[in-house]
């Protein structure tokens, strides 16, 4: 077990610098490029196949207990310690890494983002999931930190490089605010390790802040904070994700929001509630209302972008929704109780699966369409998805479902249990704070229901036309009955993106786009599946959950 969890950290490493090397002959399939891409595919589902034996081999009855751990002196002088492990709150997290990176590969595979070489490409792939799973399985304060950090530069070159139209401005925006926020984070780190002689994540959660003044721990609470509420991303220091989102290529995105947001919301879990509770009992009600106002904010920025005539984006739209999704999440961990924590944990899993499934079939419909702007989409598509590409609308009508919480898929328990969890929140936090905090996320699930069956009905169902007006008597003076509209004329009255599909699929008509292909059908299943597993058997993940956050939030003691 401790060499299986050394792999799964260690492994993509050693499979990046495969990757730049060159492939023997035999290897290389119909071109280099093509091996290097199979070599991706090959990576990452050794290291899932190793989570996967991970998971088997975890013993379930102790899920509040370090498993697989290795300990090892790094830097003696300041006792920093190669220490990994894992238990009920991490281990979902790896999971769900190691499945996202390996669908992109396998996704990747078939469909290469148009950019340089699949070489850099596949390693700095392999360099994100590494850095990725390392920040879910480290247990010492500044090893965290350079995991934190070394998922980074990868996507800023997934995103500058890879990416779309305004991919430049995009990447150095994201690069910008996360690292000034990593470097705020490393002071509260440092206080932390420094102030209590030890940087070891189980040691300090064990101790539960005793050995940490009250102003320390409310000094490195906003310090590790701030950094930690840019990756999440927290309302306002948001702004750098719709911008990320809609200029990175479809696989970017996918990790972008299905384990890099993690990465933000399981640092407040595993450090700051554990390690400073006095500091986050100060900054909690701060919290819960930036949490809910980025609920509200986003599901309205989402009402926006959704409406008729506003030409919005459906990647930027669904970036947006992330903001109040994740708002849920902080808001459970607010309530510092295991009933919001758990929701928290499960949410951060729920979102993982059903927005990186959203943003898997985006990319479809855009690369179908040539554009994911929804007026262009709900104009040029005609009978739209359901009557032209049906397994590709109601695949998207079901990720639209169950992002905004439907009972019986995954989005419902998370959000749920936040809710319940602001109703009666931990001791010391005012309880009519939470209960108006509760009340408000409520009606931001009202909010988020609106805009995803907008998005829906637009996109799946098509425009609503007016009828067109009847056929002139035989012998008038207009237009011969049967002679075509001028409105059905290639190009005329339609945007420049609508002809640009047009001129795609044919002159005249629209062509039937291609509906779910075998390998899109391949890479989006497991998401599927897992969104209903958990939506219909929540216990799957509360019963690894719920004994560590009872622990941790108790201090580590049993």
């Amino acid at each position: 077990m401790q060499f299986l969890l050394a792999f799964i950290v260690a492994g993509p490493l050693i499979g990046a610098v495969a990757a730049l090397l060159p492939a023997p002959p035999g290897l290389r399939g119909k071109n280099p490029d093509q091996a290097v891409l199979r070599h991706g595919v090959t990576v990452t589902g050794a290291v899932l196949a190793a989570v996967i034996a991970l998971v088997i081999g975890f013993d379930h009855d102790q899920p509040s207990k370090m498993q697989a751990t290795t300990d090892i002196s790094w830097i003696p002088a300041l006792d920093v310690r190669i220490h990994l492990g894992v238990d009920g709150i991490s281990l979902p997290l790896l999971v769900l890494t190691a499945l996202l990176t390996f669908l992109c590969a396998l996704y990747s595979y078939y469909r290469m983002p148009k950019g340089p070489s699949p070489k850099a490409f596949v390693a700095l792939l392999l360099v994100l999931e590494s850095g990725t799973l390392a920040t879910f399985a480290v247990l010492d304060l500044l090893l965290f930190f350079l995991a934190f950090e070394m998922v980074l530069i990868p996507m800023y070159f997934l995103i500058g490089r890879w990416g779309g139209a305004e991919r430049g401005p995009a990447a150095m925006k994201f690069i910008l605010y996360t690292l000034l926020g990593s470097v705020v984070m490393l002071l509260g780190l440092l206080l932390i390790g420094l102030k209590s002689g030890t940087f070891d994540m189980v040691a300090l959660a064990t101790d539960n802040g005793r050995g940490l003044t009250a102003s320390t721990q409310v000094i490195a609470v906003l310090a590790i904070g701030i950094g930690l509420a840019v990756k999440t991303p927290m309302w306002p220091l948001h702004s750098w994700l719709p911008d990320a989102h809609t200029a990175a290529p479809t696989v970017g995105s996918v990790l972008l929001a299905g384990v890099m947001l993690k990465m933000g919301t399981y640092g407040f879990v595993r450090i700051v509630l554990p390690i400073a509770p006095d500091g986050m009992r100060t900054f909690a009600p701060y919290l819960a209302a930036f949490a809910v106002v980025g609920i509200i904010y986003g599901s309205l920025a989402c009402l926006a972008l959704a409406r008729e005539g506003a030409s919005g984006d459906l990647k930027r739209l669904i970036a947006y929704s992330s903001v109040g999704h994740m708002g849920f999440v902080l808001l459970g961990i607010a309530t510092m109780t295991p009933t919001g924590v758990n929701g928290a944990l499960f949410a951060n899993i729920a979102h993982g699966l059903i927005t990186a499934l959203l943003f898997f079939l985006v990319g479809a419909v855009k690369e179908r369409y040539g554009t994911a702007d929804l007026d262009t989409l709900a104009g040029a598509t005609g009978a739209a998805l359901y009557g032209r590409a049906p397994r590709l609308g109601g695949l998207l009508a079901f990720a639209a479902v169950a992002s905004l919480g439907l009972p019986g898929l995954a989005g419902f328990w998370g959000e749920m249990l936040a809710l319940f969890g602001a109703f009666d929140p931990a001791d010391g936090l005012s309880r009519p704070a939470f209960l108006t905090f509760m009340v408000i996320g409520g009606f931001g699930t009202l909010l988020t229901a609106a805009y995803l069956l907008i998005v829906v009905r637009r996109v799946c169902m098509g425009a609503h036309r007016a009828p067109a007006p009847a056929a002139p008597a035989t012998g008038t003076s207009g237009p011969a009955t049967g002679a075509p509209a001028p409105a059905a004329r290639t190009g005329t009255g339609s945007s420049p993106a609508t002809a640009a599909a047009t001129e795609a699929t044919g002159a005249g008509e629209a062509a039937e786009p291609p509906d779910v292909r075998a390998y899109e059908l391949a890479a989006w299943s497991p998401l599927v599946a897992l969104t209903v597993l958990a939506g219909l058997w929540p216990a799957v993940l509360l019963g690894l959950t719920d004994p560590a956050v009872q622990q941790l939030l108790a201090g580590g003691k049993s």
